[in-house]
């Protein structure tokens, strides 16, 4: 990236909600190797093994209760890991999908009291919902119903979804608030904004320019439509498969290319005062195979900062 660039993104990223020296945290899985589900004592396990590593204390979540795998039985991700980050002093960015929110919501209410009000930094409604093709105004309608619901417990609530659906305005509705419905309904202020440059299909000595594009095309997107607002953003997830990983277009997969990305991409964020949820916590092997912006497929089975032990892959601080 050529230095305009660079200085260009500090000045897209100054005027909103960001720390001086970014944030890192890990988005972290529901399942562990076989695809069981994750019990408290796993969740700490991954605590204590992400902090040692890292010194984060802080992960994402994508669902309340993870039941989109067919073939394994439903796991109750938020009743599992909430008290498992208080235990270990962890904050969690709780997700709930935005295509099943009221199955999401019903599981969420009898588990969400006041106890973890410091624990649960924020909620997310809808993971790349957006990318998906739901519709930004239904969207919308799950994220002002979710802070209805669960604002006098949770401070933030809003969404995540890939970059370039914020910078080409089709997350503009759910920014704005212009949508149908009661009026006047504010708009979100806090989003997650996911950006890889491996799903890019970039060679990795061009991963890091292209990820902190994207994070600048889709900042520079928000903050002109929030004005003085506040908005606060964090760059939702990135991250480069390791070894037994799959190539994606110029993109190979290989831990030394993971370690390089983490140490020029994810480090140069973080220096820009950016947060980032690294994805992800731990290997994954259980997982099916996911498509990229070519549509062509690739596995996220070694995706881990840590391995399936929990033993590290690379250098995890900057």
């Amino acid at each position: 990236m050529h230095l305009s660039a660079i200085l260009s993104l500090a000045l897209v990223v100054s005027p909103l909600a960001v720390s001086a020296r970014g944030t890192l945290g890990f988005a972290i899985g529901a399942r562990k190797e076989g695809g069981q589900c994750k019990t408290r004592d796993d969740y700490e396990a991954d605590f204590d093994a992400l902090a040692q590593a890292s010194g984060t204390k802080i992960v994402r979540t994508y669902s309340v209760v993870d039941k989109n795998v067919p073939q394994f039985d439903p796991c109750q991700v938020a009743a599992e890991i909430l008290p498992a980050a208080a235990k270990k002093q962890f904050q969690v960015i709780l997700g709930l999908w935005a295509e099943s929110y009221e199955s999401e919501k019903a599981a969420l209410l009898p588990v969400l009291t006041s106890t973890y009000s410091n624990t649960v930094y924020a909620l997310t409604v809808g993971s790349e919902s957006l990318y998906r093709g739901v519709s930004a105004c239904d969207v919308f309608s799950a994220i002002d119903d979710a802070r209805t619901t669960f604002g006098s417990i949770v401070k933030r609530v809003g969404t995540a979804d890939s970059w370039n659906k914020f910078q080409d305005g089709t997350a503009d509705p759910i920014l704005t608030g212009d949508c149908p419905g009661p009026k006047p309904r504010p708009g979100i202020t806090f989003l997650l904004v996911n950006a890889f440059g491996y799903w890019q299909g970039q060679n990795i000595n061009n991963a890091t320019a292209t990820y902190l594009d994207d994070l600048q095309q889709a900042m520079g997107h928000i903050q002109k439509l929030a004005g003085l607002n506040t908005v606060e953003i964090w760059n939702g997830e990135t991250g480069w498969p390791g070894d037994h990983g799959s190539n994606y277009g110029e993109a190979e997969a290989g831990t030394p290319n993971e370690a390089t990305f983490f140490q020029h991409g994810v480090c140069a964020a973080l220096a820009w005062g950016i947060n980032v949820f690294y994805f992800e916590a731990t290997d994954e092997t259980w997982k099916p195979k996911s498509v990229g912006d070519s549509k062509a497929s690739a596995d996220e089975q070694h995706w881990g900062a840590l391995d399936e032990s929990r033993t590290p892959k690379f250098k995890l601080t900057c």
